[in-house]
């Protein structure tokens, strides 16, 4: 049984035992996170959300927070002397899904 929920802005796939990384929420380690935006419940019986699924949430449970590695982004016009360089750390959530209820 797979689900798919919105999180973050974005929608994601995920299945009972998988290791999910998302936009930071504001949890600790060891902490239990339910989300109720389940827009899909797949496998044995489909049931599709208007926009939401009625009843279905997926449990998951927080392993840790961090920032993924870091990007540049370099800005620059030609022949204008104009130069600009930055780097991004973007943070993160690491989830470990428990269960798919509906």
């Amino acid at each position: 049984m797979y689900a798919i929920i919105e999180t973050g802005g974005k929608q994601i796939k995920v299945e009972a035992g998988q290791e999910i990384y998302i936009e930071k929420l504001n949890v600790e380690a060891d902490e239990t996170v339910t989300f109720d935006k389940v827009l899909f419940v797949g496998g044995d019986d489909v049931k599709v959300g208007a926009p939401f699924v009625d009843g279905a949430t997926v449990t998951a449970k927080a392993v840790k927070n961090g920032k993924a590695k870091k990007i540049t982004v370099f800005k620059y016009k030609a022949k204008k002397n104009y130069r600009k360089k930055q780097g991004h750390r973007q943070p993160y959530t690491k989830l470990v899904v428990d269960a798919i209820n509906l």
